[in-house]
């Protein structure tokens, strides 16, 4: 696979590559600057391109620009064409976050080869076909891709690290239950109540200090109790508590790696009345308090 090259590269702006095993290919895209910036990088047809857009909005190009594929906020693409080349070329707006993994379709089927069945362009009839499929970002795969960002670890152990949350990523990128199929499931081809469970979702984000009840919440977007439930599991991955907090609990984080604030300020940024409760749930989500988070970004 060919060097990847950058238009631009300065503070504002960066991408990395790091080879994670022999058939898989790790990259990140940050443009933070106050201009679009464009990434290029040339790709073999055996790879599956997988894309996450973390924040902002980016689009990919093909063709020599005759044919472009927007990827927005809190979505992610797969992307694979046995029948011709998809070189990456990305176009990331200012204050754009990409991560793409690329790894080969054999060492893919490797990983599920007694689950491949299930995934729909690793089965016999659509192996060989092209593949393209837009899908949300779960609070889990949110946490992991910030995580595959922001980690600051010894370059000894980077590769082991990334490996992990790399493997972590595609586990939890094909972990759709049964009942989330959109082709068996009723309830998400009604894209009515999918436009309500989404409006569910940016109401408890808005009022993430003090959330609604469910049945407050299910009132509002004029869903029952059991349909918004049911509804937000399968669109994404958890319950609706399950979801703020993992949200919460990931703002937390960058509001401490911000700077601006101490322990006790972000526990009450995002709900917690007390700073014990604040600690505690941190700690069960990171693995460690968030003054020791903050510790290892200062030794770091």
């Amino acid at each position: 696979m060919a060097h990847l090259t950058s238009d631009k590269n300065n503070d504002r702006s960066s991408f990395n590559h790091h080879l994670i095993e022999e058939e898989i290919h790790l990259f990140t895209f940050k443009n933070d600057s106050e201009h679009s910036h464009d990434f290029y990088r040339d790709t073999d047809p055996q790879f599956i391109q997988f894309h996450f857009c973390i924040k902002g909005e980016a689009t990919f190009i093909f063709n020599e620009g005759r044919y472009q594929y927007p990827i927005h906020d809190e979505k992610s693409m797969i992307l694979y064409n046995t029948q011709q080349r998809l070189p990456i070329h990305l176009r990331a707006v200012p204050h754009s976050w990409v991560i793409s993994v690329l790894i080969s379709i054999k060492k893919l089927h490797s990983l599920f080869s007694s689950e491949a069945g299930y995934i729909s362009f690793l089965t016999d009839e659509n192996k060989d076909k092209k593949y393209y499929q837009e899908n949300p970002i779960t609070p889990s795969m949110a946490v992991v891709l910030n995580q595959i960002l922001n980690f600051n670890l010894h370059d000894s152990v980077r590769r082991t690290y990334l490996k992990g949350k790399v493997y972590q990523l595609i586990g939890l990128y094909f972990n759709r239950p049964a009942e989330a199929d959109v082709e068996t499931c009723p309830f998400l081809l009604d894209e009515e109540n999918v436009r309500k469970i989404r409006q569910a979702k940016e109401i408890i984000l808005q009022q993430l200090t003090e959330p609604p009840t469910l049945q407050e919440l299910a009132d509002t977007i004029g869903l029952s109790l059991k349909k918004l439930k049911e509804g937000f599991k399968e669109i994404y991955g958890d319950t609706v508590y399950g979801f703020l907090l993992d949200y919460k609990l990931e703002y937390a984080r960058q509001l401490l790696e911000n700077g601006s604030y101490n322990v006790t300020e972000v526990g009450l940024k995002v709900g917690y009345s007390t700073s014990s409760h604040f600690i505690a749930a941190f700690k069960k989500k990171f693995g460690v308090t968030p003054k020791k988070y903050l510790l290892g970004l200062v030794q770091g």
